[in-house]
């Protein structure tokens, strides 16, 4: 199920995005935010990997070896 958000931009970033929608080949401006949002997701999820890397590498993380040792 899909749901609807409006969103308020200024004139410049309507610009923006419908000329990135032609040059793109976005079947709507739709999809050309859920592409956004999408890679703003895996941006958020690269990062979590990275600082969770960071904790293992400094010896602050948990390894974990099976399921069980999440307890």
């Amino acid at each position: 199920m899909r749901n609807i958000i409006n969103i308020s931009l200024p004139e410049k970033m309507v610009k923006t995005v419908e000329d990135s929608v032609k040059r793109e080949h976005f079947s709507s401006k739709s999809e050309f935010f859920r592409m956004l949002l999408r890679l703003w997701m895996e941006g958020k999820l690269i990062q979590e990997l990275e600082e969770s890397r960071k904790e293992l590498r400094n010896g602050e993380g948990k390894l974990l070896k099976s399921l069980r040792d999440l307890r």
